[in-house]
């Protein structure tokens, strides 16, 4: 499976910005985990493709939605109310495996990464 990302760039605070990932083949779970400069990759949010199944770190929950694509492999990360502290790289990861939602979260889940596509939002 491969995964290709794009929509990333540059935002004001307060902006918006989408996000698009495609799979290039069969995948359960994708998700979005993110990584600011000097920091350790975190996770953004994740679902479940065939119900739709979302979950939200607390800091974007309100802000970004995440969805699908029901008749393609792709997925959308809304991003709203951007801060200054959204920027970071976003890489797409995905799993055929079939997560429980309380896994979603963990990186060491996900067997496919895209390369990641920069976010930057000025204040």
């Amino acid at each position: 499976v491969q995964l290709q990302a794009s929509g990333g760039g540059l935002a004001q605070a307060g902006g918006s910005l989408r996000l698009s990932c495609a799979a290039s083949g069969r995948t359960n779970v994708m998700g979005w985990f993110r990584q600011a400069l000097g920091k350790e990759r975190e996770f953004v949010t994740a679902l479940r493709r065939s119900d739709g199944s979302t979950l939200y770190a607390d800091s974007v929950k309100g802000r970004f939605t995440f969805s699908r694509d029901k008749s393609k492999s792709t997925v959308f990360l809304q991003m709203n109310g951007l801060k200054p502290e959204d920027t970071a790289v976003y890489y797409c990861a995905a799993t055929s495996a079939n997560l429980i939602m309380s896994a979603f979260a963990q990186q060491r889940q996900y067997d496919y990464w895209g390369p990641g596509t920069l976010v930057t939002v000025s204040s």
